[in-house]
């Protein structure tokens, strides 16, 4: 292969992780910014989250075009083809991550006519910040091809099932204790599943970062126990 196409090749898986890295910039901002509304009341800041998710539909539409025409034109194999299918699965899980995001955001545009007290807020709020911590981690993972940080985002997936599940014991408890709660309560149900969801999507990105870097698929995501941890055999060809 002479050092002009290669040269080029590596342009192309560049421009990849490029737009990976802008994709999770703005997938984080999202999340930041629709958990700091939610608390805050803000609608306008919601507004700017709803507005921020064209943007992320956009750039995931460009990755997926980029990689198709990459495997089209240069027949990567091995690791390269490893990074190309990768990059296609991260960008559809930060594009889910805003969708979520944004359903967060709607909510806040829903509720913030409704006086209610601030502490039944604060269990999303925790949940929001623990998963805002995975989607940092699991970023900076992925820019370092780094496999055991990859591994402790993807370990955490049963913590934040349980606290949602604790959280929806809460909220339900706060609906019982007075009718007057349940729209509210209603509305932080539906934003505390949309940040247990994209909790998921962060343990799904660790998944393809294994997957990138080993050529192994995990399996047996934990529930609640971080050491129910597997692996299968190595995919044919990686």
């Amino acid at each position: 292969m002479s050092e002009h196409i290669v040269t080029s090749y590596d342009t192309d898986l560049e421009d990849l992780r490029r737009s990976i890295a802008e994709m999770g910039g703005v997938a984080e901002k999202m999340m930041a910014d629709a958990s700091v509304a939610l608390v805050r009341r803000d609608t306008a800041l919601a507004q700017n989250v709803i507005a921020a998710d064209k943007r992320l539909d956009v750039l995931q539409r460009e990755i997926e075009e980029r990689a198709v025409l990459l495997i089209a034109r240069r027949q990567p194999l091995a690791i390269d083809l490893r990074e190309t299918i990768s990059a296609i699965r991260v960008s559809g899980d930060l594009e889910r991550i805003g969708d979520l995001a944004k359903n967060i955001a709607k909510r806040v545009v829903a509720i913030s006519d409704q006086a209610q007290p601030q502490k039944i807020v604060l269990g999303v709020q925790h949940m929001s910040d623990l998963v805002q911590e995975q989607l940092k981690d699991v970023l900076d993972a992925y820019g370092a091809r780094d496999t055991k940080a990859a591994h402790d985002v993807w370990q955490r997936d049963g913590a934040i099932d349980a606290l949602y599940n604790s959280l929806f014991r809460e909220l339900l408890t706060y609906m019982m204790e007075d009718p007057r709660n349940i729209s509210f309560c209603t509305h932080l149900l539906f934003c505390a599943k949309n940040v247990e969801r994209i909790g998921d999507h962060t343990t799904n990105i660790a998944e393809t970062i294994h997957y990138l870097v080993t050529g192994v698929t995990l399996t047996d995501r934990p529930k609640d126990d971080a050491s129910n941890y597997a692996t299968i055999a190595p995919r044919a060809g990686a």
